[in-house]
């Protein structure tokens, strides 16, 4: 989307199709909005949405948005960890600044129109909640007070989000 004149209230939908039965991967929040969710179809997506965008995944340019962002990664830390797609773990053995120079990063991001979030947290459990939960980076420096106001389902995040 980011190449693309398109606003922030476009609905639009992510699908692989390489699959054999393709289904929304990822999606917008206008299109969350429209009551279009993971997991469905194209044609339920248009159901729900007669202005769902659907746009197919492009593996040359995700591969090349991955290496930018292990870049950053690692211009934090030496030891990064792919934990999972579009999600990475950095560890850090320093602390000072590191909320300020994570902000930076995720600024720089989004001013090449790249939505990234971070949590910063003692545990990757919880920096990865965090992350799910930050608007854009959240620090977590007191887990039991970030945790205890927190509904149960928020527990229930999945990694490919």
């Amino acid at each position: 989307m980011r190449h693309q004149e398109l606003t922030s209230s476009t609905p639009v939908a992510l699908i692989d199709d390489q699959e054999k039965k393709p289904t929304i991967i990822q999606l917008s929040q206008a299109a969350e909005l429209t009551g279009v969710r993971h997991g469905m179809t194209p044609s339920q997506g248009l159901a729900r949405c007669l202005k769902l965008l659907i746009k197919t995944r492009s593996p040359i340019k995700e591969e090349a948005l991955t290496n930018l962002l292990l870049q950053y990664c690692f211009s934090l830390s030496s030891s990064v960890e792919a934990t999972a797609p579009g999600v990475w773990t950095v560890q850090f053995t320093r602390l000072d600044k590191l909320c300020d120079k994570v902000t930076s990063i995720v600024c720089r991001l989004g001013a090449l129109e790249i939505n990234a979030r971070a949590g910063i947290a003692p545990t990757p459990d919880l920096s990865f909640l965090a992350a799910h939960l930050a608007r854009p980076v959240l620090e977590i420096s007191d887990p039991e007070k970030f945790l205890d106001p927190l509904p149960i389902d928020v527990l229930a995040i999945p990694f490919q989000q």
